[in-house]
């Protein structure tokens, strides 16, 4: 990721308007619980949709971010300091954000990338499909876990990879796009696994549902 990308580069080749907010806002009000159509072009032109996604990020101070840095900016902040008023959906190979204000921009991930946000649980999780930064929460906060993703032709991703959920209870897992594969979550000597695939266009970006034992 480069860190440095000035914002004029990265908004010609990464943002673009969004699909009207009333469409983003069934999945992006909450941990949403079903895949929904990905962004459609906005009618806008290329300039007006460049201006209003730059004035989106600007009011964030998520300018000069490319989308991977923001998704792991966000996902780290204490719940506290979460802006309510964003709103950050995490899509396979896309992150879609939108405010109140109506502002709305669609920047790509990279595309050998995918963002999976896991929050393991004990007693208590909900339903979730597409991860949102600012209002999903997991049970287990800020605990430690130990990770292991392998895939199904035996590539071991990752293996025994000591994190730590953050504070909104999900540990982020950057893994290979186009995979299937073995998840394992170990969390206070209680584990959970479940088989995960990073190959679709609808698959999970948001995994509640892995309870340790």
């Amino acid at each position: 990721m480069n860190s440095t990308e000035k914002p004029s580069a990265w908004s010609r080749q990464a943002v673009r308007l969004a699909a009207p907010l009333a469409m983003l806002a069934m999945v992006l009000s909450g941990c949403s619980q079903a895949p929904a159509p990905a962004p459609a072009p906005a009618s806008q032109s290329d300039a007006e949709s460049t201006a209003d996604s730059v004035e989106l990020l600007e009011r964030f101070g998520l300018q000069g971010l490319n989308a991977a840095q923001i998704i792991d900016q966000l996902e780290q902040l204490p719940v506290a300091e979460r802006p309510a008023n964003l709103m950050a959906s995490v899509r396979p190979g896309q992150l879609v954000l939108s405010d109140e204000a109506g502002r709305q921009a669609a920047m790509q991930l990279p595309a050998d990338k995918f963002y999976l946000s896991v929050a393991p649980y004990e007693s208590q999780t909900h339903d979730c499909h597409f991860h949102s930064l600012t209002t999903c929460l997991g049970e287990l906060q800020n605990a430690d876990v130990i990770v292991d993703f392998t895939t199904n032709d035996g590539t071991k991703v990752l293996d025994g990879k000591q994190l730590a959920t953050n504070d909104n209870g999900f540990v982020g897992l950057w893994l290979p796009s186009g995979v299937t594969g073995e998840l394992t979550i170990t969390a206070g000597g209680k584990t959970s696994t479940q088989s995960i695939s990073t190959a679709e266009s609808e698959d999970a970006t948001c995994l509640t549902t892995m309870q340790v034992v």
